[in-house]
């Protein structure tokens, strides 16, 4: 039986793992095989995930197509698609933040024949536009949602005090912010006004951009953006993954890998219902699907935190200013 949540106060019932994309740009991850993501997409489909996560600005527009191609063969009453605006493209790939209103209906209407659907379940402010009214941004949203383009919005990248800006103006149901384990700063402030406030929520790099996997032993090196982030260099990268790797013992007394361990503790946040994974293989999809319903005891979950409590985050901002 698939496992299915209620997403905030939305109408929509998702899956707790939801596939996300952002492997499909190649400034950050290098080339990725497109066949290899479909398959992962289809193995994510038949594992019980139906909430697939992308954004305009993964590969300036491949991985919203990547998807398009994926969505075309499966039940679309079945998908729940969420992606994200806030970009403007130039010729020469340069990008600056633009949220006014021609420009999100424009980016719309793309993306829209890119995935191949007629609306979009989730549509995302992707990061904060500093010289568009908040007030024009949600109006257009809304007129968008009148029109049947797009069924819910909200934002992804925004601290509390921006949401709750926002959602003073319209219906915000749904917040993307970053966490995991080793960058839970949203704890204080962003995940409690979300449970008081029924807001659907879905961290992003919940696994730490991989970090917190068990994959790594910390004397790796990288090709992709990881090469630049302090995480994964020197003495801190080889004291964080030495913490990872210090909870294998506890993770196989569950019958569970590192990877599914973290990925169920994070998900029993009572302001979390949903974790967003980065996948590039059927077998790394299919790893985080066990994951989904595996819980741990109350003294596990805090012995788990404690042992990750090793080094707090370094935010590394990427060209358009946002951390993602």
């Amino acid at each position: 039986m698939s496992t299915r949540v209620r997403f905030g106060s939305t109408d929509l019932e998702v899956s707790p793992v939801c596939f996300g994309t952002w492997q499909l740009s190649p400034r950050f991850w290098g080339d990725q095989p497109k066949d290899e993501l479909l398959r992962a997409m289809r193995a994510a489909y038949e594992g019980g995930i139906n909430f697939f996560d992308t954004a305009d600005a993964y590969g300036d527009g491949l991985a919203e197509t990547v998807l398009g191609e994926f969505l075309a063969d499966v039940p679309r009453d079945e998908i729940v698609v969420c992606t994200k605006v806030f970009n403007h493209f130039n010729p020469d790939a340069s990008r600056y933040p633009d949220l006014s209103p021609a420009h999100i209906r424009e980016r719309c209407e793309i993306e829209l024949r890119r995935l191949g659907v007629d609306t979009i379940d989730i549509y995302l402010l992707h990061m904060v536009d500093s010289l568009t009214p908040m007030a024009d941004v949600t109006q257009t949203l809304d007129e968008l949602l009148r029109e049947g383009k797009i069924r819910h919005y909200g934002v992804s990248n925004h601290n509390v005090e921006q949401f709750r800006a926002l959602r003073r103006l319209g219906r915000y149901e749904v917040q993307q912010p970053p966490y995991s384990f080793i960058a839970k700063e949203i704890e204080k402030d962003l995940l409690p006004y979300c449970e008081s406030e029924d807001v659907g929520v879905m961290v992003y790099s919940p696994l730490h951009k991989g970090l917190l996997t068990g994959k790594y032993v910390g004397t790796e090196e990288f090709a992709d953006f990881r090469q630049f982030h302090p995480d994964f260099q020197g003495e801190r990268f080889q004291r964080i993954a030495t913490a990872v790797q210090g909870v294998r013992t506890l993770a196989e007394g569950y019958g569970m890998s590192i990877y599914q361990l973290i990925l169920g503790a994070t998900l029993m946040h009572p302001g979390i219902q949903v974790a967003v994974v980065g996948i590039k293989t059927e077998a790394q999809i299919r790893e985080a699907c066990a994951a989904m319903g595996k819980t741990i005891s109350r003294p596990d979950w805090h012995a788990l935190r404690q042992q990750l409590n090793v080094a707090a985050p370094v935010k590394i901002k990427d060209g358009s200013g946002g951390t993602k």
